[in-house]
């Protein structure tokens, strides 16, 4: 390697590796999380869905970019979704966009827009229906997203449907498209392919709700909120009057009802993963390992409703460990697994709260 040191700030070194090393050093780069359970997953499955997180992340960095005014959005998500169809135009996407990403935006993630042609290149190096199966989650979310971006959501989103909407653009869609990969890997998980493709979006809406609750209040110092205006007016709670020093007890019954509303959709994430073939530990990991950090941020917001930084409630280091020896010690046996989720997620539900997610856990 002539000495050069592997980095995402380091061009000239990234052109030194092979394709999984060059994603691993990006994934690593813009998600520490997902750097660690794509791996899990088998060799062949590794590569189009660390590749599908990487064309994902292309496009929150579009939506995220503070500099580029709405139009310019909608019109580089546009062109972005021809790019990942066709494998086209790529460097001259990444010219155009690299140069106006502003410093608020982390280097990893300049990185990432800069390595759009070789990122691009790795995708069409796919067969056809994987590349189908990506092109069409990048798709939906760049088609999606831009509709929340160019509202006012400083007062959060109208309805819950709207929040089931929204979840599905971010975090559904990409539930659908893992289940089409794993399909396509499995003949043995096809047979369950229906059923896979419909809890798969209400797995990502679990994850997705885990991550908005969390993020409220650094959401907030953006002057941005997720929250559905009907729940917490329905407990008597405004949310025009939200700010980091609300103590409100409507507020924090507002928020018992959301994470009771994110543990159904878990429930049915692990219904997911059960379905999953028990030889196939690598999926399951990959799956058990996101499920079970997302019960626990939970549970830490649920025995600290009134926290006004997404730090007080972010689960340890030590969590993270213990939910990978959990998950691997009971991961080939649905019965344990489903004891686990129970043990370490009791609490969460809300007796007095009606709510079906399978309502929202289909394509909007």
């Amino acid at each position: 390697m002539n000495g050069l040191q592997i980095s995402v700030d380091n061009p000239e070194s990234l052109e030194q590796i092979d394709d999984k090393a060059f994603q691993d050093v990006l994934l690593e780069g813009v998600s520490r999380t997902f750097a660690l359970t794509i791996p899990q997953l088998p060799d062949s499955l590794y590569q189009p869905v660390a590749n599908a997180y990487l064309l994902c992340r292309i496009v929150d960095t579009i939506e995220d970019e503070v500099s580029l005014n709405a139009d310019q959005k909608r019109d580089f998500c546009s062109r972005f979704v021809a790019v990942v169809n066709s494998g086209e135009q790529a460097e001259t996407f990444a010219r155009e966009l690299a140069p106006l990403l502003s410093e608020q935006t982390i280097p990893a993630e300049h990185s990432l827009i800069q390595q759009i042609p070789r990122v691009i290149a790795i995708t069409h190096r796919f067969d056809d229906e994987q590349i189908e199966a990506l092109a069409s989650c990048v798709a939906t979310m760049a088609e999606g997203m831009p509709v929340f971006q160019a509202q006012n959501l400083h007062d959060g989103l109208a309805t819950m449907a709207e929040m089931d909407k929204y979840c599905y653009y971010v975090a559904g869609c990409v539930g659908e498209m893992l289940s089409r990969l794993f399909c396509h890997y499995s003949p043995e998980i096809a047979r369950h392919r229906e059923q896979l493709l419909q809890l798969s979006v209400s797995f990502g809406q679990g994850l997705q709700m885990t991550n908005i609750l969390k993020d409220i209040w650094d959401d907030a110092k953006r002057g941005v909120c997720w929250l559905p205006q009907d729940i917490f007016s329905e407990v008597g709670f405004d949310l025009k009057q939200l700010g980091p020093e609300t103590s409100d007890a409507n507020f924090q019954l507002g928020l018992q009802h959301l994470i009771s509303i994110a543990h159904q959709h878990l429930q049915n994430a692990l219904r997911f993963t059960q379905l999953i073939p028990s030889h196939e530990t690598g999926i399951r990991n990959f799956c058990l390992w996101a499920l079970g950090m997302a019960v626990l941020t939970l549970k830490k917001i649920r025995q600290n409703l009134g926290f006004n930084d997404s730090s007080q409630v972010k689960i340890s280091r030590r969590s993270v460990k213990a939910t990978i020896l959990a998950t691997r010690l009971t991961g080939r046996s649905n019965a344990l697994l489903s004891l686990l989720f129970y043990l370490t997620s009791h609490g969460l539900e809300s007796p007095d709260w009606q709510y079906s997610p399978q309502s929202s856990a289909t394509q909007p």
